[in-house]
């Protein structure tokens, strides 16, 4: 078992597995020899800033799948999908043979995860995290685990270098109070806390979260949203059932009533670019702070 810095590529083996998910990992294993010395060729990518640092590193060649998250280049799209990053099947995965996983933390279920140690398939954890030392530590891992050490380190370097800029450049006076909604179902209100990419988002942007009191995206209730009163109401460009346009915001009885509503101060970012911390958070972190500027008048 190889271990660096912030990560492992895993081959050790876990607790025993239901007979069928050993039959696939038995599968798995006749794939490729753990043993296998040269560098992986055939390499799946799961999650959407994972896949980002693989092409960046110059190495999206190497790519024989990507996760439904796995967005970005566009020619990611052109690769096989084995589904979405925390429901994924062993079937799903082991279809495309990989011969090296690069899983961004928090992939799953367990029970999956569980299969693909078993099966000896080389496997890398990227952490997770939502600030400066998070990215470089996600490019860290995956420019070790494909063996370009070289070229990870002058991502690193030009990612931290951009990042800084950025940073310097989105600092004002009075930074706006923002709400970031993830969804307005319904019209019930799922918003961010601490402990989220949005509030990580926000305030290298030169924001501050206009919520506080809790961790992760919840429900919040009227009178917390009234309260609040934010500057900045900031939102993912998506579609389907949880997309939410600048109507829904001012027709929203609550929403409505906030100064954020009043002064048209209604932002919506692309998801994977305002939330994925990888190689082009400096680009988010601009455009963020120039909205926010915008915002404010």
């Amino acid at each position: 078992m190889a271990a660096g810095p912030f990560g492992t590529l895993r081959t050790q083996r876990r607790a025993p597995l239901k007979p069928a998910l050993l039959m696939l990992a038995v599968i798995a294993g006749q794939m490729r020899s753990p043993a296998q010395a040269d560098p992986a060729e055939r390499v799946l990518a799961l999650g959407g800033a994972v896949t980002e640092i693989v092409y960046a590193l110059g190495q999206g060649d190497r790519l024989v799948a990507r996760d439904t998250t796995s967005t970005y280049p566009p020619e990611a799209a052109a690769l096989p999908d084995v589904g979405y990053v925390r429901a994924l099947s062993p079937e799903g995965v082991l279809s495309v043979a990989p011969d090296l996983i690069l899983a961004i933390e928090g992939s799953g279920p367990p029970e999956t995860m569980e299969v693909l140690r078993a099966a000896d398939i080389a496997l890398a954890t990227v952490p997770e995290g939502y600030d400066a030392t998070a990215i470089v530590a996600k490019i860290t891992v995956v420019a070790q685990a494909l063996e370009v050490p070289e070229a990870g380190a002058r991502l690193v370097a030009e990612v931290e270098a951009a990042l800084a800029g950025a940073i310097a450049a989105g600092r004002t006076q009075t930074p706006p109070r923002v709400l970031f909604i993830l969804s307005l179902q319904g019209g019930r209100i799922m918003a961010a806390g601490a402990d989220t990419a949005a509030q990580g988002i926000i305030e290298l942007a030169g924001g501050v979260n206009a919520l506080s009191g809790f961790n992760g995206y919840q429900q919040v209730s009227d009178e917390a949203v009234l309260l609040a009163d934010p500057d900045v109401i900031l939102m993912m460009d998506r579609s389907g059932e949880h997309a939410a346009e600048a109507t829904d915001i001012l027709t929203h009885p609550v929403l409505g009533q906030t100064r954020a509503a009043q002064t048209g101060a209604i932002l919506h970012q692309p998801g994977l670019l305002l939330l994925g911390f990888g190689p082009r958070t400096p680009q988010a972190v601009e455009a963020l702070s120039a909205a926010f500027r915008q915002a404010q008048g």
